[in-house]
């Protein structure tokens, strides 16, 4: 208590602080000279220390160590080495590794007033990574995009290894004192895929299943692709992979809004504590707020589930990020894992992480990008409203890398999007870590062989072209393919018929892969294969409910 308390000279408070101010190093490794210096200043500090009267301090310092060797405590040879060691100058700065931790760290000794702490941080990775971001920084200021935060986590512990919560250096003026990865901002993107693996877990769509891709309103409420720009129809892992907004409103629709807002709190997501009427289908855009912290720590407990399988249960444990333990307390962290809720599955995360691993990503001139990387990463990104945060998230079987890039007072600036600003940080990251040897292992025990309508996606009809893929258990309710049905056509097969103007032994029927005619529009603008349906002949009688059209805007209030 005396030596964790005592005063040092100046406002050097504690003897390890003053081992480190005045010889940067610990306790274990002073010089009988450095402790006897140390010993004495607590006497008068005000007066004598380093800074101040130092000869003095110089006499005090000898008087001691001729006491310790009358005392038999040295030996003489001990005694004339340390006579010649001088004493310190002015203290040392102490090391700003990691300001932002350390600043956490501080909060919670003040809880805990006589616990002390040791970082998970990797002392070389956390240099680098800071290193790393101040490259990347000087380059973002160009553009008045001020601040950038980010965070590597060991996936099989959860440990934090390097924690860099803002660039240091731009000045309070831009809020370089603010911990980005413990403050709470807009999602953008970041959390689709965790929609898209709860749809995977309830059976509602499989990776090939085709999803509406056409512009849309609700209630007032219109949500547009990034680019502006629409598909017809567009396979769920697609839509995922390119992040299309409108495929994953209609993904949220068909999984309910309730139930996907329950999930994200039981993720762990503290900082969503409003009711879902209150965030509505924007929830999966960035209509909510959630930290670094929170994103990377669930990411990395999806990987260590999918890691572990078949032993699922207790490694998903998104709130256990641990930046540091108390020395004098033995965790007992298998025992407290078992008691963890298993949130997905491991095959519905085997099948997000294989969207996510795509390196190809639209920019914003609707070109598309080629990531340049030498390893496995399933990576996401996300862009919030108004262009004010950026994000970047990619996991393998070692590693969580989070990054977030923006200003932290949320002025919103052009050009700052997650794929362009973030997304090269994390590739730069995973540079800097040891490549994983392996990818994750795909859960086969958890998945089934599944006949699917090839064009479709969904539970094939026996008029579909079937392809047998891996799918799960819960894809067996599926629903069936929407869009394949039969069509009666002549002899030459260029036109559609009926009984009423064909003569029925000559009408050939045909399965034929039909899309709504909103979709066929947008669909085979991208897909010159499409074939449209074959029109009626002149001669026969059509039935006004078999419409050729369809009004985009506005929809029947009927």
């Amino acid at each position: 208590m005396y030596a964790s308390n005592a005063p040092f000279g100046g406002n050097v408070v504690g003897l390890e602080t003053a081992t480190w101010r005045y010889f940067g190093k610990s306790p274990n490794l002073l010089s009988w000279a450095e402790a006897a210096t140390l010993a004495v200043l607590p006497n008068s500090p005000a007066l004598i220390h380093p800074g101040r009267n130092r000869e003095t301090l110089l006499k005090k310092r000898n008087k001691l160590l001729l006491k310790l060797l009358e005392s038999q405590t040295i030996d003489t040879i001990s005694y004339e080495l340390a006579l010649e060691e001088e004493i310190p100058e002015q203290p040392a700065a102490l090391p700003q590794l990691a300001p932002h931790l350390l600043d956490r760290v501080c909060s919670w000794r003040l809880q805990q007033p006589q616990t002390r702490f040791q970082t998970t941080i990797d002392v070389k990775l956390q240099l680098q990574l800071t290193h790393l971001l101040n490259r990347h920084h000087h380059i973002l200021q160009n553009n008045y995009i001020h601040n950038a935060a980010a965070v590597v986590m060991d996936v099989e512990t959860g440990a934090v290894l390097a924690y860099v919560g803002n660039v240091v250096g731009t000045g309070q003026a831009h809020g370089e004192q603010v911990d980005i990865i413990s403050a709470p901002r807009s999602t953008g993107s970041i959390i689709k895929p965790l929609l898209y693996a709860a749809t995977l877990d309830e059976g509602i769509v499989h990776p090939n299943t085709l999803l509406p891709d056409i512009p849309m309103q609700l209630s007032g409420y219109r949500p547009e692709n990034f680019l502006q720009r629409y598909d017809g129809v567009v396979k769920s892992e697609r839509a995922l992979s390119r992040s299309l907004n409108v495929p994953i409103i209609r993904m949220l629709q068909m999984y309910g809004l309730e139930k996907f807002h329950y999930r994200l709190q039981r993720l762990g997501f503290s900082t969503i504590n409003k009711p879902a009427n209150h965030y509505g289908l924007p929830l999966v855009l960035g209509g909510a707020e959630v930290t670094l912290e929170q994103i990377t720590s669930t990411y990395a407990s999806m990987a260590r589930t999918l890691k572990h399988f078949p032993i699922q249960n207790g490694w998903y444990h998104p709130d256990d990020f641990q930046m540091a333990h108390v020395l004098h307390e033995k965790k007992e962290t298998q025992a407290r894992l078992q008691k963890s809720p298993i949130q997905y599955s491991a095959g519905a995360i085997w099948f997000t992480f294989d969207a996510m691993q795509t390196l190809e990503r639209p920019n914003t001139v609707g070109e598309w990008e080629q990531f340049d990387s030498s390893r496995k990463i399933a990576w996401k990104t996300g862009t919030s409203f108004g262009f004010r945060d950026a994000w970047a998230v990619g996991v393998d079987t070692k590693y969580a890398v989070g990054i977030w890039v923006g200003n932290a007072d949320g002025e919103g600036r052009p050009g700052l999007v997650g794929v362009h600003t973030a997304a090269p940080i994390m590739f730069d990251v995973f540079h800097l870590l040891p490549a994983a040897s392996t990818w994750f292992e795909a859960p086969y025990d958890e998945m089934i062989e599944l006949p699917i309508c090839k064009q479709s996606g969904f539970r094939a009809l026996d008029i579909c072209e079937k392809d047998t893929v891996w799918a799960l258990a819960s894809h067996l309710k599926m629903n069936a393919c929407p869009y394949h049905q039969i069509i009666h056509l002549d002899g030459t097969l260029n036109w559609q018929v009926n009984s009423d103007c064909e003569t029925v032994s000559n009408i050939q029927h045909q399965s034929w892969f039909v899309l709504p005619p909103v979709e066929a529009h947008y669909y085979k603008g991208k897909n010159p294969s499409y074939k449209v349906l074959p029109p009626f002949r002149v001669d026969c009688e059509v039935d006004a409910s078999q419409s050729m059209m369809e009004l985009i805007y506005p929809k029947s209030t009927q």
